[in-house]
């Protein structure tokens, strides 16, 4: 007699759920002995099923190897097809500024991603600097993008089980991770210079950004303690000398190296402010995001923050980076040019037209025809929106 399924008279039809199932897996769970009346009391048998006879059949089964029980546990236990969970991604604007078409644009495709998915999505306010960012710019935002229709589940000024959604309102969150890194020796101060890093004969990144030479790296105590005297600094990771390869979501395979690509970064400035780099992973981290959509700028930071999720021990998210939004002449849309702001957009154009607009500029219809984010979340896909940086026609807004 086999029992990789324990037998049942022929004339019997089997019940629901199968018997046979409920006790292997009881007697596997509690480790008993099959002379314990207290298991099969707990047992119901159907039918008029001898309790005699699933008494032997349940110690043959106890009797196999515990390779052969093992698998027949797992055989009752994963019956159920798994259904891949909803993502949940986020808004993450920094308010210094109204929105412009290039906050629009990646806010509509991290929305976009997360509901053709079933997801949901959570508004952070990145207000690190909270001189740069009053809060006056944080609720204009919150009313472009409701006027949009890029509705958030939860964060901003709605609240919700992950607060804080302000950044400027995180400092002890942030600390109690900055502190683990200290303790493990990662962290180190740095005196240079904003002159001193962008010297010419700085090492730089293919995009202008500096990679930190290390210049503070090996300082001693009495030097540390000598250079305080004169300036207070600013602290930064020690990265080692390693590959991270990651796959984004728009623009496929990544791969960087933290030491020559990106060398030890800040994680606090010298005014006690803490670096993005920190925040956004700790933020993500704790608020739940498992999907991160944001500027094709923001790439050469992914390998830095997954760096500090395995150093945290915390799970990263996916990543997909959009093309950057480019004026007609290739400049990149700036707040601080009042390129294509929402204060203008809004007196010249509908919700439903800015909308289909920047839909049609991402590939993501053949027309500049007005729509509202709803409509386009049935045909969203990756796959549509392209890989370069995308100058806006002119004449479309």
């Amino acid at each position: 007699m086999t029992f990789d399924r324990l037998s049942i008279p022929q004339r019997l039809p089997a019940p629901k759920p199968p018997w046979h199932q409920v006790l292997v897996k009881s007697f596997l769970r509690e480790k008993r002995s099959p002379e314990n009346p207290q298991i099969f009391r707990s047992c119901k048998f159907k039918n008029n099923i001898s309790a005699d006879i699933a008494k032997a059949n349940a110690s043959a089964i106890l009797n196999r190897p515990a390779v052969e029980r093992i698998h027949m546990q797992e055989q009752a236990v994963f019956t159920q097809k798994t259904e891949p969970v909803p993502p949940t991604g986020r808004f993450a604007p920094s308010p210094s500024g109204r929105l412009h078409l290039g906050n629009l644009a990646c806010s509509l495709l991290a929305w976009l991603s997360a509901k053709s998915q079933g997801g949901r999505i959570v508004l952070r306010i990145e207000d690190l600097d909270a001189e740069r960012c009053p809060r006056v710019y944080a609720d204009l935002l919150e009313q472009d993008l409701a006027w949009l229709g890029l509705t958030w589940d939860e964060g901003g000024s709605t609240g919700g089980a992950h607060a804080p959604y302000y950044q400027s309102e995180c400092g002890d969150i942030y600390t109690e991770s900055y502190r683990k890194l200290e303790q493990r020796g990662l962290v180190y101060p740095c005196f240079c210079s904003r002159s001193q890093l962008h010297a010419a004969s700085a090492p730089h990144t293919s995009d202008g950004n500096v990679i930190y030479p290390g210049t503070c790296r090996g300082l001693t105590p009495e030097e540390i303690a000598e250079k305080r005297k004169k300036k207070a600094p600013a602290y930064r990771l020690m990265v080692p000398d390693e590959e991270i390869t990651f796959t984004d979501g728009c623009m496929g395979t990544h791969t960087e190296n933290l030491l020559r690509d990106c060398g030890d970064f800040y994680l606090r400035r010298a005014d006690g402010v803490f670096a993005y780099q920190l925040a956004v992973v700790v933020d993500d981290a704790r608020m739940g995001v498992t999907e991160v959509v944001r500027g094709a700028d923001l790439l050469s930071s992914t390998a830095r923050q997954l760096y500090l999720y395995r150093l945290l021990g915390l799970q990263p998210p996916r990543f997909a980076h959009c093309p950057l939004l480019l004026a007609a002449d290739g400049r990149r849309l700036s707040k601080r040019d009042g390129d294509q702001s929402l204060e203008n957009l809004r007196a010249k154009y509908t919700a439903p037209e800015i909308i289909g607009k920047l839909a049609f500029a991402y590939g993501l219809q053949p027309e500049p025809a007005p729509r509202t984010p709803e409509s386009l979340v049935p045909d969203f896909a990756w796959t549509k929106v392209p890989k370069q940086d995308i100058c806006l026609p002119e004449g479309l807004f």
